[in-house]
């Protein structure tokens, strides 16, 4: 409501109270206004979003557990097993096997998307739901391959609705202090980061099984292998083992290369990378042995990547290990202090942090902490895209904006671990430029009745 002058002594007109309640009430009004009349993808603060998922067992329970204050109104699996206790604590939730039906069939009814299933089949889902005008949250990896995290980073710019990457530590408290201290130069100038895990978990470096047992009861084995091209059945690819094959998952790097190397993404801005280099082992520990597989992630793995420069600051170098596989410890490491099994440490030309402190001890408890100037998540990292789809908050902290190059960084270890060489990626043009087959590489060829 504009303020109005009444004469040349610039006295405020003052607006009756009548008028004054009259405004107000159509100001409360409008915020629950039914959606509606927002308009496609505009749900009002005061209303409940409709959630659909894309999987309902794993991950997907728990994404589900922090939505289930807004209206469930459909899961899609293929594994009825998979799925069996999500179906029986919501039993009144509508029930698909095949995303593209689910989308078809209750779009209209639909606000918003979960995609938690294998990653072969996260773009596929997200893109569809994001071009039905569909928010989208999506697990780690983003994607499956280079080329969907572009896409997907495209696409949810060119659709604009809400999206964010299930990548939960980047809600957290450590990844903004990390931020900030760095920032206020802690160790100064970082120049080298080392980032690990003790995952697989699972089976990796194996052949691709050659017995064909009968499909178990209650899973659409079709209908899981979605893009992936087709194969017999066998249980050695569900549940939770495809993480390891190559044309279902992203093995340990993917897995958790999106929360491990976030840290260090996030404190440096470091874009995408020059360059990367990756070596593959069989075993870890008796031997190093050389690795190659056309169908499975190797049993452990170093990939090192080359940052260019940014701005001011100098280029980077991250090495990421996995297998049971750890870095160097940092000379300013207490020797008592033992090395954790997953994590992340920053080397500067004034120090280290490992894990969210500055090492040793004695250099933290020196540290003046400087402000903080991040804004803090309140809640999940799910409600933390909740309240942003309703219009209730700001973008979510890991949108595919952040979360799509952060993948694509990612992957491009797992292009260099098919060739153990050195490749250059000039990520402008979208192209490997000193290894021409590499570019085959950076996405696969998707079964009839799939798309982007």
């Amino acid at each position: 409501m504009k303020n109005e002058k009444t004469d040349n002594s610039s006295k405020e007109k003052i607006i009756s109270r009548r008028r004054f309640m009259q405004a107000s009430a159509a100001v409360a009004a409008f915020t629950i206004v039914p959606r509606h009349v927002l308009g496609q993808g505009m749900t009002a603060p005061s209303e409940k979003l409709n959630i659909a998922t894309v999987g309902a067992g794993g991950m997907a329970r728990s994404n589900i557990d922090n939505c289930n204050q807004e209206n469930l109104v459909a899961f899609c699996d293929p594994d009825d097993d998979r799925a069996a206790d999500t179906y029986k604590t919501y039993p009144d939730v509508k029930k698909y096997k095949d995303f593209r039906r689910m989308l078809d069939k209750e779009g209209k009814n639909i606000d918003a998307v979960i995609v938690a299933c294998p990653d072969h089949v996260h773009a596929a889902a997200s893109i569809m739901a994001m071009k039905m005008g569909k928010h989208v949250y999506c697990q780690k990896p983003l994607t499956h391959t280079v080329y969907e995290a572009r896409k997907m980073t495209e696409v949810a710019k060119e659709t604009g609705v809400v999206t964010q990457m299930g990548n939960q530590g980047h809600s957290s408290e450590q990844i903004r202090l990390e931020r900030e201290w760095i920032q206020a130069g802690a160790v100064g100038d970082v120049h080298t980061v080392y980032a690990w895990t003790n995952r697989p978990v699972w089976q990796q470096g194996m052949a691709r099984p050659t017995d064909t047992p009968s499909v178990r009861p209650g899973l659409d084995w079709d209908t899981w292998l979605g893009p992936a091209p087709v194969r017999p059945y066998h249980p050695m690819y569900l549940p939770f083992k495809w993480r390891g094959w190559y044309d279902f998952g992203t093995g340990a790097l993917g897995d958790m290369g999106c929360h491990i190397i976030d840290h260090a993404f996030y404190a440096l801005d470091l874009g995408l990378p020059s360059a990367v280099e990756a070596y593959a082992s069989k075993r870890v520990i008796e031997d190093w042995k050389p690795f190659k597989s056309d169908e499975a992630y190797p049993d452990a793995s170093v990939v090192r990547y080359e940052f260019p420069a940014r701005g001011s600051r100098g280029p980077v170098t991250l090495t990421w290990f996995d297998g049971g596989l750890k870095p160097p410890r940092p000379p300013q490491m207490e020797p008592e202090r033992t090395m954790p099994e997953g994590g992340v440490i920053f080397i500067g030309d004034k120090g280290a942090m490992l894990e969210g402190r500055i090492v040793p001890e004695t250099k933290m408890r020196e540290f003046k902490r400087p402000e903080k100037t991040i804004p803090r998540i309140e809640g999940s990292h799910e409600q933390n895209w909740i309240n942003a789809c309703k219009g209730a908050g700001p973008a979510p902290c890991a949108n595919f904006s952040y979360a799509g190059p952060l993948t694509e960084a990612v992957l491009m270890g797992n292009v260099a671990l098919r060739f153990e060489q050195r490749i250059e990626w000039d990520a402008k043009a979208f192209k490997v430029t000193n290894i021409p087959e590499a570019n085959d590489m950076l996405h696969c060829q998707y079964r009839q009745g799939y798309t982007l």
